[in-house]
């Protein structure tokens, strides 16, 4: 996937636009638009753009993987995969009880 693109969709992901974005970088959209056209951005100018949408620099150019997880978790030497709250919900639930 194009880092131009994977920008746009974790931006939406994240429910902010690129005009939010921009200001989060103290720069102007317009100067955010430039960044981006180039050919191959200053890997400087990556770290500030994952920094500010929170994320690895890594996100900003592949997709999470196909198999849907969102995350892992590790708890007593084990890691679960995360997809949804309600696997956040049930490993709560398991860590409570002390499985």
């Amino acid at each position: 996937m194009d880092f131009r693109k994977r920008i746009k969709e974790v931006c939406q992901i994240k429910g902010i636009t690129q005009k939010d974005l921009a200001e989060k970088l103290g720069i102007t959209d317009i100067s955010l638009n430039k960044t981006l056209r180039g050919e191959y951005p200053q890997l400087q100018s990556l770290e500030k753009i994952a920094n500010a949408l929170n994320v690895d620099i890594t996100e900003l150019f592949d997709a999470p993987s196909k198999s849907g997880t969102i995350g892992i978790i590790r708890h007593n030497g084990e890691a679960y995969g995360i997809n949804s709250i309600e696997d956040i919900r049930q490993l709560l639930t398991k860590i409570e009880k002390g499985e």
